[in-house]
């Protein structure tokens, strides 16, 4: 069983493609999946230009047109406490590296859908019930409708598993329950 949410929900697709003998059930999580959207090519522009803002330094610049591009709504105080001055200098390095090397690869790759559909491995799609509207829920749903599959919603939005540990784990147990 492999289980990814938003850039590891891109992995974990990417590795059933790859290895389709070593992964039994997939769930995949709010996958930013972008090539499968009409519009991929703003959106791969918009990427750059946050990636380009982070690496010349606009930290909060960057992650203000990144959550505004994701449609994702952090509250002042959230945002302040996530990205003002006092950071752990390993998270700042580790979203650094993810800005630098991860960012437009992961939202670049495009999912083999027929080889998807052709492995015998369950695959969920999960949809955040609180993402409606979200970047991640038009890629995810993207991804559900590509693979012929309903798209299985969770509690919360595109970080559930933060909002409300339980419940998301509950969830979670669940879905692989019907499987």
């Amino acid at each position: 069983m492999v289980v990814g949410s938003s850039g590891g929900a891109v992995s974990a697709p990417a590795l059933l493609q790859a290895h389709p003998e070593q992964v039994h059930t997939l769930v995949a999580h709010e996958p930013p999946v972008v090539e499968l959207l009409e519009d991929r090519e703003r959106l791969h522009a918009e990427t750059a230009d946050v990636v380009a803002d982070h690496l010349a330094g606009d930290v909060r610049g960057a992650w203000r047109k990144f959550l505004d591009q994701a449609h994702i709504t952090l509250p002042e105080p959230v945002f302040e406490t996530m990205f003002g001055a006092d950071r752990d200098p390993q998270v700042v390095a580790d979203e650094s590296f993810w800005f630098a090397h991860e960012l437009i690869p992961t939202t670049r790759w495009c999912p083999d859908l027929a080889a998807l559909r052709a492995t015998n491995t369950r695959i969920v799609v999960g949809i955040g019930e609180d993402s409606t509207g979200q970047s991640c829920d038009h890629t995810s749903r993207a991804l559900a409708a590509g693979l012929g599959i309903e798209p299985t919603m969770f509690p919360g939005d595109h970080t559930g598993f933060v909002g409300d540990p339980a419940a998301f784990v509950a969830r979670l147990r669940a879905v692989l329950r019907e499987g």
